[in-house]
């Protein structure tokens, strides 16, 4: 499994920070009909139940908002994943459909409130950690450009940054040629990290067949 840690710089700053690690093999595919049904019915339900000005207020979001701000970060303008999804939905804009694996892990990411990473395993380049960005950090995020990743968390390879809770970058994106499976999902301290572990492993093992699930909770 891919060694991830955790610096102790990060962990001065944020120490209730925890990660899960769920890695597998998967098969991907354009899109899953039976994935897309259950999609469309959590969108219904979070849009018929939740109002803009909620979505801060979820404890997984409303601790991530606070960690971005120790950390030196708008969280209005660089907006978490998770509550960018959530604003899309609650605005009646649904969610994008990019594969299978892209997709069931933002079904964990509105069902829950955590912002989640997903990388192609076989693209990172040695061990793993989770620290601050910097400015000169060169980083491309997936469907954004050029990204200022400064005071951003951070996951970093032998090679670079390729992940961010407010955008993943193409080095690392999931597309139809990965095989190998990394997803990480971040909890600063608030929501439920063992349920959301659960319905990853549900989600990824129904529709995207997933094997040889490896699971590691680093705190």
């Amino acid at each position: 499994m891919t060694t991830v840690s955790i610096s102790d710089e990060f962990r001065q700053t944020i120490p209730e920070i925890k990660l899960s690690c769920i890695e597998s093999e998967v098969y991907v595919m354009e899109t899953n009909d039976a994935l897309w049904d259950e999609i469309r019915k959590k969108i219904k339900d979070i849009s018929a139940s939740l109002k803009t000005e909620e979505i801060s207020k979820i404890p997984a979001i409303a601790a991530s908002r606070k960690a971005y701000k120790l950390l030196g970060k708008d969280p209005a303008r660089y907006r978490l994943s998770a509550e960018a999804l959530l604003r899309r939905v609650v605005k009646q804009k649904g969610l994008y459909q990019v594969n299978n694996v892209v997709d069931l892990l933002n079904l964990v990411s509105v069902s829950t409130g955590f912002s989640i990473g997903g990388y192609d395993a076989d693209k990172i380049n040695g061990k793993v950690i989770l620290n601050v960005g910097s400015a000169a950090d060169p980083y491309e995020g997936i469907g954004r450009g050029q990204l200022n990743i400064e005071f951003l968390p951070a996951f970093r390879d032998n090679t670079s940054a390729f992940g961010t809770p407010t955008s993943d970058s193409e080095r690392t994106a999931v597309n139809a040629e990965t095989k190998h499976f990394l997803m990480i999902i971040l909890d600063f301290g608030g929501g439920n990290l063992k349920k959301a572990t659960q319905l990853a492993v549900d989600l990824l093992e129904r529709y995207a067949y997933a094997t040889n699930i490896k699971i590691n909770t680093i705190k």
